[in-house]
């Protein structure tokens, strides 16, 4: 039984009482149930709205479920081929020591040499997909 079915059970039962409508007591349960009908109302707009807000939220996800796919599902750009506690060594261009970056540094996409101060930059290549192509 939804609320405002019970609400109208509730009116039903009082009305089925005989009360004397002189009586303050009788004043009294008539306010109660007019104030518990406008509530049993009140909440079912709001289920109604509810319902609504939550169909428009579960399509607004299935779109961005969508276009996370798109996006992400298309191209792996990750160093998957890193491994965390590795040292990369690099030959720096400009004094050509041989210095170690970890795999912070490399994703960074640059670093200082710790020799000479030349900032080197890091180019990798990430995967062989199409898009990559086209950023080239």
């Amino acid at each position: 039984m939804t609320v405002t079915e019970k609400a109208a059970y509730l009116k039903g039962l009082a009305s089925g009482l005989s009360l004397d409508d002189s009586k303050p007591e009788t004043k009294i349960i008539n306010a109660m149930l007019d104030v518990i009908d406008e509530l049993a109302l009140s909440v079912s707009d709001l289920e109604d709205e509810l319902s609504l807000v939550t169909e428009q939220l579960d399509a607004v996800d299935e779109d961005l479920d969508a276009l996370e796919e798109f996006i992400y599902d298309d191209c792996d750009c990750s160093l998957d081929d890193f491994n965390e506690d590795d040292l990369y060594e690099v030959e720096c261009p400009s004094c050509h020591e041989l210095v170690e970056f970890d795999e912070d540094a490399i994703m960074e996409g640059s670093a200082e040499c710790p020799a000479c101060g030349e900032h080197l930059e890091f180019d990798f290549d990430c995967c062989d997909c199409d898009e990559c192509a086209d950023e080239e």
